[in-house]
């Protein structure tokens, strides 16, 4: 297939194309339209669709717990800013901003970086890829998020045109993105975006995917659906009375019409949270028998906080942050801060790395700088400061003693910052309290060593 020509001309000719015709043009497209997850035999369950929407409108609408982990989630990851990163000698450096990151200051107009992180957090957590634009230019320039289920990769080969290239093709690459909007079979014209005009962020990949990210619902979707069940058996537990089942039994020789007009009288002086806790009065022969379990026989309360606990690992935030039942009867000072270095470290701070690589497609960086993100004011974070300066006064002690042992400064911290002792160099001068009494130091004038030049 001709897919560099193919897209050219769509790029050029000015008039419309369906999806359709670029679809036929190339050979397919690799899009994220996810397949259905497998049903159950027997279960009554409402399914959740796998997709953007499905999971918008009954996981994180409809159930508490995938609310909660996405909020905490979202409110974390919007603190963070962004900067440039200087590198010396592969090692990164110093943080610096330049007007090149104000499009990320001021994405759009009235937002700043946190609303823009926000939206990013929210569409990787549901659709597990987040894809953004720039559009206008000058005062008007501003960052246009792009809905994910109407986006498409287009894949292809800048090396080899010519070729039909496959999603696993040794030469497959991004060639560009297919916008629709409306979704598939809107009717809208779909619009080609170039590679580097997209933000795509996924931090976590797809496995039947090269490119494509996947949503970390996928995997607890039974787990959240257990989890409304849970919540549906406990509503209606309250609306018929807040207690178990009953079965109750009649003389065999009960006149039909007359069993109807009993069963009618019954459910509407005993069923619902109203008529709870009224005493129960039989007559005609009838017999009641409690069948089934109650709350506290099924031990309900154990039961679903087993199913939340596992949606808050999948999402990657401890129970405790969140404020989940588990992780509020454990919760403790210590515990506390263990669980928050470890949501840091695990989850929050690979999340930004990636998200400042995504980003680097529309902000330039400068020479010798990379786009990074700024954790220093974020108060979620604030022990790992304070511990990184502890860090710090213990390595400021490390090349005080390699100087007093006569080593240059120079590589006394470079011997620090690197960890290879190696690269330490001596200066063949000692501490006075190695040397015999009136014994003169190499070099010295007036009793004073000298440091080799430069050092």
């Amino acid at each position: 297939m001709k897919l560099i020509n193919a897209l050219t001309e769509a790029r050029s000719s000015g008039g419309s194309i369906t999806l359709s015709e670029l679809l036929s043009q190339l050979g397919g497209l690799n899009g994220l339209r996810p397949s259905m997850p497998p049903t159950l035999l027997g279960a009554k369950q409402e399914e959740i669709p796998a997709s953007f929407q499905g999971y918008v409108e009954h996981a994180y609408r409809e159930n508490g717990i995938v609310f909660a982990c996405m909020l905490v989630r979202m409110m974390l990851f919007s603190e963070a800013r962004f900067q440039f990163r200087r590198l010396k000698d592969g090692r990164p450096g110093e943080l610096f901003g330049t007007e090149a990151l104000s499009i990320l200051e001021k994405p759009w107009p009235g937002a700043s970086t946190g609303d823009l992180l926000t939206r990013v957090m929210q569409d990787a957590d549901l659709a597990g890829n987040f894809f953004g634009t720039v559009r206008g230019r000058g005062t008007n320039k501003r960052i246009v998020r792009l809905r994910p289920d109407w986006m498409t990769i287009i894949l292809g080969s800048y090396s080899e045109p010519k070729r039909d290239i496959g999603a696993w093709d040794l030469d497959a690459e991004i060639i560009g993105y297919v916008y629709e909007p409306g979704g598939k079979g809107s009717g809208e014209t779909p619009e080609f975006l170039e590679r580097d005009e997209v933000v795509h962020f996924a931090p976590i990949p797809d496995p039947l995917a090269s490119f494509r990210g996947m949503s970390w619902l996928t995997p607890v979707v039974r787990e959240i659906m257990g989890d409304k069940a849970a919540t549906t058996h406990k509503l209606s537990f309250f609306e018929n009375g807040a207690s178990p089942n009953l079965v109750v039994s009649f003389d065999k020789d009960m006149n039909p019409d007359e069993l109807k007009k009993w069963l009618e009288a019954f459910k509407e002086n005993h069923e619902g949270a109203a008529n709870a806790y009224k005493t129960l009065v039989l007559a005609s022969g009838a017999k009641a028998d409690v069948v089934g379990a109650d709350m506290r026989e099924v031990d309900f309360k154990k039961v679903q906080a087993a199913g939340e606990n596992r949606i808050a690992v999948a999402s990657g935030v401890s129970g405790i942050i969140v404020g989940l039942s588990e992780g509020m009867e454990a919760a403790t000072l210590a515990n506390y801060g263990q669980a928050r270095r470890r949501d840091a470290d695990v989850t929050l701070r690979p999340l930004w790395r990636n998200m400042a690589g995504a980003f680097s497609t529309i902000v330039e960086a400068p020479g010798g700088a990379e786009l990074w993100y700024d954790e220093r004011d974020i108060s979620f974070l604030q022990e790992d400061l304070k511990d990184e300066a502890e860090i710090q006064h213990k390595e400021a002690i490390t090349i005080r003693q390699y100087v007093d042992a006569g080593f240059t400064p120079k590589s006394a911290v470079a011997a620090v910052e690197s960890g290879d002792l190696s690269r330490l160099v001596h200066t063949g001068l000692f501490s006075v309290q190695l040397q015999p009494p009136g014994t003169s130091m190499p070099g010295a004038t007036g009793g004073v060593p000298a440091l080799p030049s430069g050092e």
